[in-house]
């Protein structure tokens, strides 16, 4: 969402593609923003495209966001997320611990399956 507004062309073009890749429909969207990449001024045009081609290579990526806050399922900030990545690195490099590589993904597991409440310290 941070670079759509360097696509240009008109905002309602612009909330309307914002719109549907909130809800997770890419080929909608592209089919937005396509339908205006003719019309944009040289300058803008490339941006357009590069947008377009990010979409293209991150679709898998861009999910139903609109459903998932709806449905408090998790949640959908980046911080939050960079946040637990940063605290498991920090507990996988316990001062004085030693981790074989092949170990590392069951330390994980067992330390999300503890914060989901699944298991229960001893």
């Amino acid at each position: 969402m941070e670079n759509l507004h360097k696509v240009g062309g008109s905002i309602q073009r612009i909330n309307k593609a914002k719109s549907l890749l909130w809800q997770g429909r890419v080929d909608d969207a592209l089919a937005k923003l396509s339908a205006g990449i003719a019309c944009f001024a040289d300058c803008e045009l490339k941006q357009a495209e590069n947008f377009c081609v990010y979409l293209e290579k991150h679709r898998h990526r861009i999910v139903n966001y609109q459903y998932y806050q709806a449905e408090q399922i998790c949640s959908i900030g980046s911080g939050a997320i960079e946040s637990t990545v940063k605290q498991i690195d920090r507990r996988t490099k316990i001062s004085g611990a030693q981790w074989k590589i092949d170990n590392v993904p069951q330390v994980i597991a067992h330390r999300c399956a503890y914060l989901n409440g699944l298991i229960f310290a001893r």
